[in-house]
């Protein structure tokens, strides 16, 4: 019997006895394990818990999450980022009521065909919610199969995601939705990611061959990253009173749609800084206090260059909003938040 094909046996009852108690394992609705799957790409588990109560309570099935505008779903999302994920959720939760008569599909095709799903999102859907033999295959997935496999072969190849698919496809028990779940823990936790793996706590131990041959920490192979491209970035955190200056970004590219500081690109020097203000038509009232931060994206990163200035008029074609309004109303990325959570110690120095 081939490794895989032992899987079920080994698997399933390990899961049931072990498996993590999280909110969107209560029941088996397709909206909420959509909604939880979409939250975890990128993302870990214990920072998705509270995202995901709070937008089930403000938005709990897909006739609210079509409905929504667009400033309360980013702000239910803040944080989170990749902003993308929750403007596909709210694309797809339009489909389902105009194609679907507002019922989450049960086919595999038509759930692949919603936007934002791709093949590991509709497998986990369909196999979880409706225990269809469709493997839902991550970077978790494919982590234990080439430790498994004892496979060097590059893991983001698409030929080795393609072949670990299919080969799971093969096995896939009754209890569907268990075993893609059985997978998807023992990857997040005994054979985890960023650590060593603890293989006496493996219910597969005795079939990995990684681990037969003392390769388990040289495993998965993945091929090398390219280099992030850097951009530098001034962003101005002006406030006048008690309120605070903010714009929208274009609703298309990079964080499209959220809200964030003035900015702009380049490093600019306290005289440019100052002859920019005056631009905005602006006069500063404090002198202008700097700090330096960094976000990174998953192809650039940000060097941003925070300038604090309180200034005397409101003026420059933003839109002035207290910080109560700001905490409550507007979905500022954490690029731009972690000016915001800091603003306390630069107005007390």
């Amino acid at each position: 019997m081939g490794i895989f094909e032992q899987l079920p046996e080994l698997l399933l009852p390990w899961y049931h006895a072990y498996k993590r108690d999280l909110p969107w394992r209560k029941d088996k609705d397709p909206y909420h394990i959509w909604v939880s799957e979409i939250m975890l790409q990128q993302t870990r588990v214990e920072a998705v818990k509270n995202y995901y109560l709070r937008f089930i309570a403000a938005l709990p099935d897909v006739c609210a999450l079509a409905n929504v505008n667009d400033d309360q779903l980013n702000k239910l999302w803040e944080g989170l980022g990749y902003y993308s994920r929750a403007r596909n959720l709210k694309k797809a939760a339009q489909k389902i009521m105009t194609d679907y008569n507002g019922i989450f599909p049960r086919e595999y095709d038509d759930v692949i065909s919603l936007p934002g799903i791709g093949e590991y999102t509709a497998g986990a859907v369909c196999s979880i919610a409706y225990d269809l033999p469709v493997p839902a295959v991550d970077g978790n997935v494919l982590r234990i199969a080439a430790r498994l496999l004892n496979d060097d072969t590059s893991v983001d190849l698409p030929a080795f995601k393609s072949k670990i698919r299919s080969q799971l496809k093969d096995v896939y028990p009754e209890e569907a939705g268990a075993f893609t779940q059985a997978l998807m823990e023992l990857g997040a936790t005994v054979c985890g990611p960023n650590r060593k793996a603890d293989c006496k706590m493996c219910p597969c131990c005795d079939v990995c061959l990684a681990q037969l041959k003392g390769t388990v920490d040289s495993l998965p192979v993945r091929s090398p990253k390219r280099e992030k491209r850097k951009e530098a970035l001034t962003v101005f955190i002006l406030q006048c009173g008690d309120k605070y200056a903010i714009e929208k970004r274009p609703g298309k590219g990079l964080l499209a749609g959220l809200w964030q500081f003035p900015n702009v690109p380049g490093k600019l020097a306290p005289q440019e800084a100052l002859d920019r203000l005056e631009e905005y038509g602006l006069r500063p009232e404090t002198k202008l206090k700097t700090v330096e931060r960094e976000h990174v994206f998953t192809h650039i990163v940000w060097q941003m260059h925070g300038v604090y200035v309180k200034v005397k008029e409101i003026f420059g074609g933003f839109s002035w909003l207290t910080g109560e309004q700001i905490d409550a109303e507007a979905a500022l990325p954490t690029a731009f938040r972690q000016f915001w959570n800091i603003r306390e110690v630069n107005e007390n120095e």
